[in-house]
């Protein structure tokens, strides 16, 4: 089921969500979101770090990826560098 309220943006451009959504999400102080603006909709999506077993994982999956494409670490280094001097 969607939840739906009404809330209003402060002088200090701060936007209060509201306590029902809050808590449906388990939303606490500190909590972060990417926030997504596009056509008069704003959306906000937390942002949860992962545990040390699904960061390794994820290390892995990248890995594993890197050198199916043939990536080597000279390689990397030296697109990073690139990218670095554009901007």
């Amino acid at each position: 089921m969607v939840a739906i309220a009404t809330t209003q943006l402060s002088s200090k451009g701060q936007v209060v969500i509201p306590e029902e959504i809050r808590k449906r999400l388990g939303l606490r102080p500190g909590s972060r979101f990417v926030v997504v603006a596009e056509r008069g909709v704003v959306i906000f999506k937390t942002i949860t770090t992962p545990n040390l077993a699904e960061f390794d994982g994820l290390v892995a999956t990248a890995r594993r990826q890197a050198r199916k494409a043939g990536l080597r670490k000279g390689g990397i280094k030296a697109a990073v560098r690139r990218v670095r001097a554009r901007g």
